[in-house]
């Protein structure tokens, strides 16, 4: 029997508007998960419309010209399945998971709220509260209050650095109009991707977005330059009333494509990848000074972040710092021991094979590598790259993107 790869179970077709289609046939489910993807968020909308993006988000559930939102919650829950969205800095979700038989009514209901929302005015001003309490929430949580203030100070001056969910003086001022003339700039079909993965029919899913969006003008998407400033590290100390410290490290990481990315990747699988790390076992298991220590690594299109977050004790602060800065020379200037490179390996492919276990997971891979690389990326091909990376390799680059002088300091300690 002939060895089937992962490409030959994945199928892209590009409409005549520029609209993207992308589907992964996964024969051993009864499920299907498809996605309408727009390529904008957050860094995509002007300093006035701060929030818009993830508002317009909200706003979709809210009611088409012939769905209230109750017609559109019951729409998927009716067969078992559910709807839900998310906005990122760089792309906007709205995505359903159902059994495979349902495909039809999934993809009628998602584009019936990307292509006819009705915007109720009291549906405005009613989300508008909810948004605000939304910022709250997060502004109540400590590492989210944290890493927020972190990211923008350290995209300073750069719509990276703005929070998805905008400011309240901002949402406060949103219309319809204003939202109405967002989605006619930014949800173009040359913006517009649709991925679904599971037992799904190619031929069929391509027929259904013809017949919803085939008719929708080319337009191309006009993207502004964002040129970045060079970072100026500095140390930011803010105080709130909690108990515990929260502490992150942390610098601007690699864009999306950038030719060292699996050196990161493996570089922070070694350093924070779980309870194995380095930091883990050196700053929790061997001197007790957190319960939480992780490393994050975020990509964009242009730029990154990486970094370490600890939740400690503010007498620990200073011990902590001089642990983490010993874990990250020690990386740029010894060779990682052949041994924990090939278990940080086989961790890292591990992970990978396990999150494919869900269409949901398997429905975003798909539509990211589009998104990001116009092609699809294959386990075979990723796997490939992780086992290629070798010590001297790590050594290499660690030595210039672990030096202290490309850091910030974040503390957020209680207050007195």
């Amino acid at each position: 029997m002939e060895n089937l790869k992962e490409i030959d179970f994945v199928t892209k077709t590009t409409l005549d508007n520029g609209l993207r289609i992308v589907t992964e046939r996964i024969d051993s489910v009864k499920s299907i998960s498809v996605g309408i993807w727009v390529k904008t968020g957050s860094r995509n909308e002007t300093k006035e419309q701060a929030g818009v993006t993830h508002f317009l988000e909200h706003m979709l559930f809210k009611g088409t010209d012939s769905r209230s939102a109750f017609d559109i919650a019951l729409s998927m829950e009716s067969v078992g399945g559910y709807l839900n969205a998310f906005t990122s800095s760089e792309y906007t979700c709205y995505y359903a998971r159902c059994v495979d038989e349902q495909i039809d009514r999934a993809l009628d209901v998602l584009s019936d709220m990307v292509l006819h929302p009705s915007f109720p005015e009291e549906e405005v001003e009613k989300e508008k509260k909810v948004v605000i309490e939304e910022m709250k929430m997060y502004r109540d949580s400590p590492d989210d209050y944290l890493f927020e203030e972190f990211s923008s100070r350290m995209f300073q001056g750069h719509a990276l650095g703005r929070p998805v969910l905008g400011f309240e003086e901002t949402v406060s001022a949103f219309s319809r109009e204003d939202l109405y003339n967002y989605m006619a700039d930014r949800y173009r079909p040359s913006n517009l991707l649709v991925a679904v993965a599971g037992n799904v029919d190619h031929d069929r899913v391509v027929e259904l977005v013809s017949e919803y969006f085939g008719k929708l003008p080319a337009q191309e998407t006009m993207n502004e330059e964002q040129p970045m400033d060079e970072l100026i590290p500095e140390k930011l100390n803010l105080t709130k009333a909690i108990e515990q410290t929260h502490y992150v490290l942390g610098r601007r990481g690699l864009y999306f494509d950038h030719d060292d990315k699996y050196l990161l990747l493996m570089a922070n699988t070694i350093l924070g990848g779980g309870m194995s790390s380095r930091l883990h076992q050196n700053v929790r298991e061997k001197y007790g000074y957190c319960y939480s220590i992780q490393t994050f690594n975020q990509s964009y299109s242009d730029s990154g972040l990486w970094g370490v977050y600890v939740g400690t004790d503010k007498e620990y602060v200073e011990h902590v710092h001089e642990l983490v800065v010993a874990e990250l020379d020690k990386i740029r200037t010894e060779l990682v021991p052949e041994k924990e490179l090939e278990e940080a390996k086989s961790q890292l492919k591990g992970k990978l094979l396990l999150s494919q276990e869900n269409t949901s997971n398997r429905m975003m891979r798909l539509a990211k590598s589009e998104l990001y690389f116009d092609r699809f990326v294959t386990l075979d091909e990723l796997e490939e790259k992780i086992d290629e990376v070798t010590a001297e390799d790590i050594l290499r680059f660690a030595k210039n993107f672990f030096d202290q002088k490309y850091f910030m300091e974040a503390v957020l300690t209680p207050e007195e």
